[in-house]
């Protein structure tokens, strides 16, 4: 059996990750390839604990190595329980994050560096690396604003708060966003970089475009 497909869907918080995973998810379903969702933080009954601790606004005084070690920390497990189960049973898998968020967030925002986290990932990870990337990269300040408006709502409806990082200064969120942009120009071969305030179709067009590519040169190199 081959192996499966590794579709990974990057961006910061507030530019439409969940909306158009579930729009591809839909659309993988209609052609009969039922993918793997997951998401990262979380995703696993150990990761979802972890996430809490990660996003809630109450983890105050969490040091930035210990905060990049409990990414990893998740991540480790996702790939042992989902990720490579699934990949190895020939499964398309859609992953919310993966180790670029790290790479934008702790090696960005924290100012860690990409060195330490590109090194960490080829210990704890195995070097595993998607096959596609999907990075949606909308205007910041639109992007940021929807983020920190959805967590307020969400908090209100559920009671979760995962406000931690939309607590940061813009600074910091414009430090991950850059940090994106030097991942898509250093790896074009794999990173699809969406831009501007385009519409959720606008977005899903160029999604579905990117997938179907793929998953063509993975039935011909199959």
């Amino acid at each position: 059996m081959k192996r499966g497909l590794f579709i990974t869907l990057e961006g910061l918080d507030g530019s439409g990750k969940t909306t158009q995973i579930r729009r591809l998810a839909t659309w993988l379903e209609k052609r009969g390839l039922e993918p793997t969702i997951t998401r990262q933080p979380g995703g696993t009954v150990i990761g979802d604990r972890i996430r809490e601790i990660l996003l809630d606004s109450r983890s105050t005084g969490l040091a930035s190595m210990t905060e990049m070690a409990l990414m990893f920390g998740d991540r480790a497990q996702a790939i042992a329980e989902v990720i490579q189960p699934a990949l190895e049973a020939g499964k398309i898998v859609v992953c919310d994050r993966f180790t670029d968020s790290t790479e934008a967030y702790q090696g960005g925002g924290r100012g860690l560096g990409s060195k330490t986290v590109l090194d960490l990932h080829r210990l704890i990870c195995g070097n595993l690396q998607p096959d596609l990337t999907l990075l949606l990269l909308p205007s910041f300040d639109a992007s940021l604003a929807r983020a920190r408006r959805r967590n307020t709502r969400d908090e209100a409806q559920t009671g979760k708060n995962e406000n931690r990082f939309e607590q940061e200064q813009d600074a910091f969120h414009r430090r991950v966003w850059e940090k994106y942009r030097e991942i898509a120009a250093r790896e074009p071969e794999r990173v699809v970089l969406i831009e501007g305030d385009l519409s959720i179709d606008e977005i899903h067009e160029q999604i579905v475009e990117a997938v179907a590519e793929r998953l063509v040169l993975a039935e011909q190199n199959g």
